[in-house]
């Protein structure tokens, strides 16, 4: 990856102000601009660590009942099903054009979580097409297959410039698209979650689809970034 890459905590500190103004239809002006590079967003898992303890200890909360939601987001809903799926779509030709045509039912036949209602939409990448999605009303958000969204995706500075500029974004996330391949941006809603299928990585012939799942990331799966070629 390139020097000029920056995280994706960077990336919000700098562009928030920015998107805002983006929205408001007015200009950011140098000061303001200044104040937007310099700001860092605090450390929320810290502060939530911090916070729990706190109400443990005044008997507030009951410590048994955050355990059974950290394990139903780490085990029941999160990004390793989504993970399953993409390696499984990568292997067979078949699951994939299901996939593709009708994400919903499939995700009912496997009897996952929190599907109901809801309108999931896979979208494939290709060597001529990357996919990138976004909420641009609040954060709508695939979480039975991917868990809770990254802070980054709910920011107004995301939310703003993934419509406006995706390749730039993308760009500062680390992920340069060419400009011969097409950048379509999908917009979430109440009713409709999307999940990338990213494209398979260089290297990975012969690999079991568990050691597939194993390669792919939540940002892949929302088209924040590529793939690495397995070494």
């Amino acid at each position: 990856m390139g020097d000029d890459k920056i995280s994706r905590r960077d990336f919000l500190g700098t562009s928030s102000v920015a998107a805002t103004g983006v929205m408001a239809g007015g200009s950011t002006q140098p000061a303001v601009a200044q104040l937007a590079e310099d700001y860092v967003q605090p450390d929320f898992a810290v502060r939530t660590k911090a916070l729990v303890t706190v109400l443990t200890r005044k008997n507030l909360v009951d410590q048994a009942a955050i355990d059974a939601v950290v394990d139903y987001y780490e085990n029941t809903v999160g990004p390793h099903i989504g993970a399953q799926l993409v390696a499984r779509s990568w292997v067979n030709p078949e699951f994939r054009g299901r996939l593709l045509d009708d994400m919903r039912a499939v995700a009912r036949e496997l009897g996952l979580t929190g599907v109901q209602g809801t309108d999931l939409v896979a979208v494939q990448n290709t060597p001529d097409v990357h996919n990138l999605v976004v909420c641009t009303l609040c954060s709508c958000y695939p979480w039975p297959i991917l868990g809770l969204p990254p802070t980054w995706y709910k920011d107004t500075a995301y939310r703003a410039r993934a419509v406006i500029d995706p390749r730039g974004v993308l760009r500062e996330f680390g992920t340069d698209i060419p400009d011969n391949v097409e950048v379509k941006v999908w917009d979430s809603t109440a009713e409709v979650r999307y999940l990338v299928i990213p494209e398979r990585p260089a290297g990975s012939e012969g690999m079991s689809e568990d050691e597939l799942a194993a390669l792919v990331t939540r940002d892949s799966m929302i088209g924040a970034e590529k793939l690495a070629p397995v070494a």
